[in-house]
């Protein structure tokens, strides 16, 4: 008898000390948020490529559509290594996937300083490796947060990716006095350090918190109770899936084609100066980063599907009401802010979203194929805004063409239905 005592004592005794370690890292969850934030703001320095592009076109020699090419890659490949590393790290956890990438941005951003008067060699270190390592880290923060803060996903996914928005504002003039100063190799040189460090030091702290672990006070909703963590080959045999991607692709591409175009609209269309087209460029990151933040707050509270029928009709109202007078500076500053500021809100709400929809469990994986519509916009819409300029010889119907888009948009928007899983049918399949 006493000796089955001292055994159940043992057992209670080691579930407290379980429950204790588990409650230590639930008290450091806002750690993974700082670090996550150190890792997106390095990793939007994908957005800071225009910087290069003046240097690398006067003093190499390249033209206009060679310094797009790196660019467009690294894109393409950063949509790719979300796929990739979202499915890896639902099986070895984010510390290793986010890790990894930052050794892969680092190493790309070296080899670019060394094969970095070529083209084909830019676009292979910089585009193909550096965009892998970019991908692999950016999806990792993401799927860890809404775990950790199943309270508050849009809020936490809006300040994890508003890190990335905002590292145009945060680079943009360090990368120029580095250029100024260094020269093209010794500035990626410095880069890759700053990565080495930065990336893969913060991705070090990534965890997830212990299964069916909770918010210590906060009741599972009843909405979410029902929500059946769904494997990636059942997730995209769903309709929903397919609607989704398509409102990403249209939301998040009209966004890119515009910011993609900024200065050039400012500089030929606007008549603004050198210095106010850089300074327009840079508010436009500001506005880009705080609305990833505030988008993803409202949809806590508004619903994501609301707030994705709020954010097109800014869209709208920016595309028709002001970007069609792009040739008058206030026109065009305000015009590009509020198309960042939209724009922002689809990188918060779409991982909240998948994970509604289809559970957390899978998050990297199923939201690392949704982001292939972002990762595809940014290829595909930059050429539909030169060809409809061009063909036109003026950007007014490319302004038309986008407001269209995005009723559209706000149609597919209105389609979307939950899922109905069974969770018979979920297990079979996994």
């Amino acid at each position: 008898m006493d000796r089955r005592s001292d055994i159940t004592l043992l057992l209670e005794g080691g579930a407290q000390v379980v429950q204790e370690k588990a409650q230590e890292k639930v008290t450091n969850r806002w750690l993974m948020v700082a670090a996550a934030l150190v890792v997106q703001l390095c990793l939007g320095v994908l957005y800071a490529w225009s910087v290069f592009r003046p240097v690398f076109e006067a003093d190499l020699g390249w033209s206009k559509s060679q310094t797009g090419f790196p660019y467009q890659a690294s894109l393409l490949l950063f949509a790719i290594g979300t796929v990739i590393a979202g499915k890896i790290q639902d099986r070895i956890g984010p510390r290793k996937v986010a890790m990894l990438g930052g050794v892969m941005l680092a190493l790309g951003a070296a080899l670019t300083g060394v094969v970095g008067d070529t083209v084909i060699g830019v676009i292979l270190t910089y585009g193909v490796l550096g965009g892998l390592g970019v991908g692999f880290a950016y999806v990792t923060p993401i799927a860890m947060l809404v775990k950790w803060f199943p309270d508050k996903r849009g809020f936490i996914t809006g300040i994890a990716v508003f890190g990335f928005g905002l590292a145009t504002v945060v680079f943009a003039p360090v990368i120029t006095a580095l250029l100024d100063s260094v020269g093209i190799a010794s500035t990626f040189y410095i880069l890759a350090a700053i990565f080495l460090v930065l990336v893969v030091g913060a991705g070090s702290f990534f965890r997830v918190p212990p299964a069916d672990w909770k918010p210590e006070g906060w009741d599972i909703p009843a909405q979410m109770q029902q929500v059946v963590d769904c494997p990636l080959n059942r997730t995209v045999r769903t309709w929903q899936f397919a609607v989704i991607w398509l409102v990403y692709f249209l939301g998040a591409g009209v966004g890119l084609m515009t910011i993609g175009k900024a200065k050039t609209l400012g500089l030929d269309v606007a008549g603004a100066g050198s210095g106010l087209a850089t300074a327009g460029v840079m508010v436009l990151g500001i506005f880009n980063a705080v609305g990833r933040l505030s988008w993803g707050s409202l949809s806590d509270r508004l619903g994501r599907l609301r707030t994705i029928l709020i954010m097109f009709v800014v869209y709208i109202v920016a595309f028709l009401g002001l970007m069609r007078w792009t040739d008058n500076k206030t026109t065009w500053f305000i015009g590009i802010c509020l198309i960042g500021f939209s724009f922002g809100g689809y990188l918060a709400i779409m991982p909240c979203l998948t994970a509604d929809y289809y559970g957390t469990k899978c998050l990297g994986a199923n939201y690392g194929a949704l982001f292939t519509a972002y990762g595809i916009g940014g290829v595909v819409w930059p050429y539909i805004i030169d060809a409809l300029s061009k063909s036109t010889g003026s950007y007014t119907w490319v302004w038309y063409i986008s407001a269209i888009v995005c009723a559209v948009g706000m149609v597919l928007t209105l389609l979307i239905r939950p899922p109905r899983l069974r969770l018979d049918t979920v297990v079979e399949e996994t």
